[in-house]
């Protein structure tokens, strides 16, 4: 298990998600000048969903070329198609309006109208995953340092599985079905990005920084390059040498 960590550290939410906006239509356009091909993993939330918005904000966004770029999920609700709760649904519109998606190159997850169960939806999705390697990996974090969808002490937290994606129930937040990319998908990624965001989540990245291996995100890193992009709220437990965007 990997400890090197990158600690970007923003003065507000806000500054965090334009940040990171930045940051990744760069990476996006450097990347892509370099190979054929950009394999993009995204996360749900907030904070990621105000980062796709803010992306066409970015002059070099119209550099990105959409027959180069596939989009993934790390990790979706295993509810109907069209609810507004689902992490593709909301992710999209946004990610659309700056980015011209290629629908045979965007791979939603399976949903609850579309497969018998979330078992059944992760076999699926993981046929079409196969060995993809994330170019970059964008990951949120709970509260109880959870990642995508596996949860501390819970069944769909085995780093060790062979597994490409899991069906999650009894999911210790709503809703209870959920599919997710396993932890070994995660770490073959060459760029894992965490976005973290909020007081409520300050102890969990105190934890991870420490080494606490009972969380999921202490466990994630990327092959490249693993880096916290925290705003000031989330790192309030962490030392004050740590400089501040």
């Amino acid at each position: 298990m990997m400890t090197n960590r990158r600690l970007m550290r923003y003065r507000s939410a806000q500054g965090l998600a334009e940040g990171v906006a930045h940051r990744l239509v760069q990476t996006i356009v450097k990347v892509q000048a370099d190979q054929e091909r950009i394999d993009l993993c995204l996360t749900g939330g907030r904070i990621a969903n105000t980062v796709y918005a803010a992306m066409g904000d970015v002059p070099e966004c119209t550099q990105i070329r959409p027959d180069q770029l596939h989009v993934w999920w790390g990790d979706d609700r295993f509810i109907p198609t069209g609810h507004p709760d689902r992490n593709s649904l909301q992710a999209l519109p946004l990610l659309s309006a700056a980015i011209r998606l290629d629908p045979s190159k965007t791979h939603v997850m399976p949903a609850a109208d579309g497969k018998a169960d979330p078992d059944e939806a992760a076999y699926s999705y993981a046929q079409e995953l196969s060995d993809v390697v994330f170019d970059i990996c964008l990951l949120g974090m709970g509260p109880d340092g959870h990642v995508a969808s596996l949860f501390p002490g819970h069944p769909s937290f085995n780093p060790t599985t062979t597994a490409l994606a899991v069906g999650v129930t009894d999911a210790p937040k709503p809703p209870p079905d959920r599919l997710s990319v396993t932890m070994p998908v995660i770490n073959r990624s060459k760029r894992v990005w965490f976005l973290v965001s909020g007081s409520e989540k300050a102890d969990a990245v105190e934890k991870v920084f420490a080494g606490d291996d009972s969380l999921p995100a202490t466990w994630a890193n990327g092959t490249i390059e693993t880096s916290w992009m925290v705003d000031h709220d989330a790192s309030i437990g962490l030392p004050r040498y740590n400089c501040s965007l």
